[in-house]
């Protein structure tokens, strides 16, 4: 009997409220702009008067019937935490130490003194082309630059005795030079044809065998790889520029060996690839792992940001209005069984980690927001927390 009244009195309230409601299709038919915007605004303002009465009659109903149901809720309690972020890269596993030995002389590779997996150091003789006689030419230019130093040591003698002419003391010395720098060039073509290990590493491939021709800068030889400073190389999107720094943490993954590692960034790039939009980054392993190979695909989470103090929700109790704004439902009281009343409140966000959103502003440490049950919430509703 009391619910039949309070309708009765709403049907009172709505049919004495403002002035009549004017003829819509009347006035639409009478093609009078101003009589259809005077129309206009005498609804809206029935329109708005009715809905406070209602709010204020619902706020009554909701106090005297105790009958009347309320939604059950769940809460959430802001605190304040450590948050990191992390971008989402893949990179490659690569050394700077990865050549492939090309001869500097062309011949027959005569012999070659390594074979693959094999350990060399810096210098170490890997392989030897055929001189074709350059080593017998070489020792006839020894001998003719001895015989021109012998020459020109007699002359010198004698020119310091003021015996002879000038002219034959600077051909002397001028023959003596020549044999010398010709020696000087042999022995340097000669040096060619020794192919050594230019870095310590391991021998990964013989690629030519031997008694097969060579030319000089074509014909690769032998591949030598250092696994001692494997690095990750990446190309990293030009919007995460003023987050990428030098010394910033990197998680590592490399999906082939099923293994994580640690890194830092050891060199951030300072050219965008227009072809792209994207910079380079070189990331260290902290690790000597022996399975790890140059080309290996590697998955990054690269630190990007960190908060010590951030306020991070759940994203999936963040409500979208129609207008576009991100809120969330706050109650008065998080205690179960207790009823209360939730606030809405508009929020600024920061980045999201995971099921995880950063709050900007909104939000204070210790409020409390509705979890499950926000769906069909109004701003001043009354809940119970579960």
């Amino acid at each position: 009997m009391k619910t039949f009244l309070q309708y009765i009195l709403i049907l009172i309230i709505i049919a004495g409220c403002g002035s009549p409601t004017p003829d819509v299709q009347g006035v639409i038919q009478s093609e009078d702009l101003t009589k259809i915007r005077s129309a206009r605004q005498q609804i809206l303002l029935q329109y708005d008067a009715l809905g406070e009465s209602l709010k204020k009659l619902d706020e009554a109903i909701s106090q005297l019937d105790s009958t009347t149901r309320v939604p059950l809720v769940t809460t959430f309690t802001v605190v304040d935490t450590v948050f990191n972020h992390f971008i989402d890269i893949q990179g490659n596993v690569e050394t700077k130490q990865n050549i492939i030995i090309y001869p500097e002389y062309t011949g027959v590779l005569k012999k070659t003194w390594v074979k693959e997996g094999q350990q060399v150091s810096k210098g170490q003789l890997l392989a030897v082309i055929d001189d074709g006689g350059l080593a017998q030419q070489l020792q006839q230019a020894k001998t003719q630059a001895a015989l021109s130093q012998t020459t020109f040591e007699r002359q010198k003698r004698l020119w310091d005795q003021k015996i002879g002419s000038e002219i034959q003391f600077l051909q002397a010395k001028t023959n003596m030079e020549a044999q010398q720098e010709l020696v000087n060039q042999l022995a340097a073509q000669l040096a060619k044809t020794q192919v050594k290990a230019p870095f310590s590493g391991v021998i990964d491939d013989v690629i030519t065998d031997q008694g097969q021709v060579v030319m000089n800068g074509q014909s690769p030889l032998i591949r030598l790889v250092n696994m001692n400073d494997m690095y990750v190389k990446a190309e990293i999107p030009e919007n995460y520029l003023v987050g990428i720094k030098l010394g910033n943490a990197v998680k590592l993954n490399i999906p082939s060996l099923g293994k994580n590692f640690d890194g830092t960034i050891r060199q951030v790039g300072n050219f965008i690839n227009p072809n792209n939009r994207s910079f380079t980054v070189e990331i260290t392993i902290n690790s000597n792992d022996s399975d790890l190979k140059p080309n290996q695909i590697a998955k990054l989470l690269i630190n990007d940001y960190t908060n010590p103090h951030a306020l991070l929700i759940p994203e999936n109790l963040i409500k979208e209005t129609a207008l576009g704004e991100k809120v969330v439902f706050v109650t008065k009281s998080g205690t179960a069984g207790n009823k209360t009343t939730v606030e809405e409140k508009k929020l600024t966000l920061g980045k999201t980690s995971g099921a995880f959103v950063e709050v900007l502003e909104g939000l204070t440490t210790g409020q409390i927001i509705v979890a499950e049950g926000s769906k069909a919430l109004r701003d001043g509703q009354q809940v119970e927390i579960k």
